[in-house]
C-alpha cells in the first residue's frame, strides 16, 4: 500500500530474470525426466517437456511461480490488476510457453503467452 492507501503495483520482471528462471525450470525438468524415464511405460524425447509442463503448471497454480521463478524472485499475476490467475489461465499459459513461439513474439510489449492469458510476470519485492 502506498501512503494514500492504494495497493502498490509490483514492477515488471526483467527479461534476464525470466530467462534464468526458464533455464532453471528446464534443467530441473530434464534431471527429473532422466531419473524417472526408466520407470515410465514409454521412453520418449517428450518426457522433459511433460515434466516441465506439469512442474510449471502445478507450482504456478499453487505458489504463483514455478521453481525457477521462485528462485529468481518472479511471480505470475493477472494483468493489469496483479491479482492471482486462475488454474485454467496457468494451464493455457504453460501450454503456450511449451509451444515456444508465443513466448518469443510480443504484442504491445508483452509476450503472446502473457497477452493471450491476461497475465504478467512481476518482480517480487522482499
Amino acid at each position: 500500500m502506498n501512503w494514500q492507501g492504494e495497493p502498490q503495483l509490483l514492477p515488471e520482471a526483467t527479461l534476464l530474470r525470466r530467462v534464468i528462471a526458464l533455464i532453471i525450470d528446464w534443467t530441473m525438468s530434464r534431471l527429473i525426466a532422466s531419473l524417472i524415464g526408466p520407470y515410465l511405460f514409454f521412453e520418449s524425447d517428450f518426457n522433459t517437456l511433460i515434466v516441465f509442463y506439469l512442474e510449471v503448471t502445478l507450482l504456478t497454480t499453487l505458489l504463483q511461480a514455478s521453481a525457477g521463478q521462485r528462485i529468481m524472485g518472479v511471480k505470475v499475476l493477472s494483468y493489469p490488476d496483479q491479482s492471482r490467475i486462475s488454474p485454467k489461465q496457468v494451464a493455457l499459459r504453460t501450454l503456450l510457453i511449451c509451444l515456444v513461439l508465443p513466448a518469443v513474439f510480443t504484442k504491445d510489449g508483452r509476450a503472446l503467452h502473457d497477452y493471450f492469458t491476461n497475465s504478467q510476470t512481476v518482480r517480487e519485492l522482499y
